[in-house]
């Protein structure tokens, strides 16, 4: 494609406008005519600063580019009071066991939450877009392995999963038992017990 770089973005401009979902950076080269992916990737960074502190603005998602409404802006767009659909604790835990450990077998997820996961649980995260089957694990019995998708990146405002809140992350937001802390409590009162004892 010998377009010049002005003519290149708005050919993307127009086609993230029209497209239903978001595009990979391949996807928007092939179609435009096998334009060349740099050229693509730099007219992309030139719209997302255009548009920056627009009204809308062009984001990358988990390696994939659409337009966003700006979150300052997103309230003027709700006609409607949007219903709050919360996930059980079980499906909450799942979820961040997939995402931390992607791609994860259903054994491996009740391994780690220590009980049983129903079926249930893995399809409610599925319907909502948020987990998917990436597979089957290469050992007997070859179980289907599960990872999350480019929609949880978008819901949760993550450009990849490296994005994740890290342990003191989650601990300094309070959303840890101190477990560690507990554990060192244990432990100090312990050989006070086997003094006793003697």
């Amino acid at each position: 494609m010998s377009e010049r770089p002005d003519e290149l973005a708005r050919a993307i401009e127009a086609t993230l406008f029209a497209t239903e979902a978001p595009l990979t950076l391949a996807v928007l080269a092939a179609h435009l005519g096998d334009a060349d992916p740099a050229q693509v990737r730099a007219a992309l960074a030139g719209l997302a600063g255009h548009y920056s502190g627009r009204g809308i603005e062009i984001v990358e998602r988990g390696g994939r580019w659409h337009f966003q409404t700006a979150a300052d802006c997103a309230h003027l767009l709700r006609r409607e009071r949007e219903q709050v659909r919360r996930l059980s604790r079980a499906a909450t835990e799942v979820l961040a066991i997939v995402a931390y450990h992607e791609p994860v077998s259903r054994a491996e997820i009740e391994s780690i939450r220590g009980v049983q996961t129903s079926g249930g649980t893995l399809d409610v995260l599925m319907e909502a877009g948020w987990v998917r089957v990436a597979g089957r694990r290469e050992v007997p019995g070859r179980p289907v392995i599960y990872a999350t998708t480019p929609e949880f990146l978008q819901h949760f405002g993550l450009e990849s999963r490296r994005d994740l809140p890290g342990i003191d992350d989650l601990r300094a937001a309070g959303l840890l038992d101190p477990v560690d802390e507990a554990y060192e409590a244990m432990a100090l009162q312990q050989p006070e017990v086997a003094d006793e004892e003697e």
